[in-house]
């Protein structure tokens, strides 16, 4: 199950039918079970709080994932500053529906257990973004 929690925000467009499904074709693709997933969106100043009490980080970012997977069974919190994802979209040049996508995909990779701490690690997370956005996300859809 994914539940969506949206604190002091609106995303237009947003369809989240989509996302349970896309997410969870991707889950099948990496060989593993969707267990409880909760996807909260929220403003920049909320997620640096919880990057700063939680990770002991000062700096601003998209999007903070808890992993509380077992097994093959991916379960866990995505925390995704929705300002971050527009900014990101400028930067970028894609539609900011097609960055959040992206940022999902990368939430729910981490809870398959890939990381991005290193080169190589995000050379092979962006490798898996763009795969599943190829695989489920035409940048001319939005």
């Amino acid at each position: 199950m994914i539940d969506f929690d949206f604190i002091d925000i609106e995303i237009p467009g947003f369809n989240s039918e989509f996302f349970v499904l896309t997410v969870s074709k991707l889950l099948t693709k990496e060989g593993y079970n969707l267990g409880e997933i909760s996807v909260v969106f929220c403003r920049d100043d909320y997620l640096l709080d919880m990057n700063t009490q939680y990770l002991n980080h000062d700096y601003y970012t998209d999007i903070i994932t808890f992993d509380y997977s077992d097994n093959k069974i991916v379960s866990g919190d995505l925390f995704i500053s929705f300002d971050r994802v527009k900014e990101n979209a400028i930067i970028y040049a894609v539609p900011t529906i097609y960055e959040l996508c992206r940022v999902i995909y990368h939430g729910i990779l981490h809870l398959c257990g890939y990381n991005d701490k290193s080169e190589e690690e995000k050379i092979t997370m962006r490798g898996k973004e763009n795969e599943y956005l190829d695989l489920f996300v035409s940048r001319e859809t939005f």
